[in-house]
């Protein structure tokens, strides 16, 4: 019983380290991108920016955006 219980529990872990760790937000949607062959990228995924920032295409590059400053004014 205990054997069991254990895999359970590594199995919820391994599930959990899966989850996505932003918010339920998405990225805005780019309508013109720079002519650039090979914009430079300020981040590559999420983690790589600070707390509630999300990694998004940018109109050259992806950089990290918060909620505030992807929303349309």
């Amino acid at each position: 019983m205990k054997s069991v219980a254990a895999l359970l529990l590594v199995g919820m872990l391994l599930l959990w380290t899966e989850l996505p760790t932003g918010s339920s937000w998405s990225c805005p949607h780019i309508q013109i991108t720079c002519a650039m062959v090979n914009p430079p990228n300020r981040c590559f995924t999420d983690r790589q920016c600070p707390r509630f920032q999300k990694c998004c295409p940018s109109f050259c590059g992806r950089r990290c955006l918060s909620r505030r400053s992807s929303l349309p004014i």
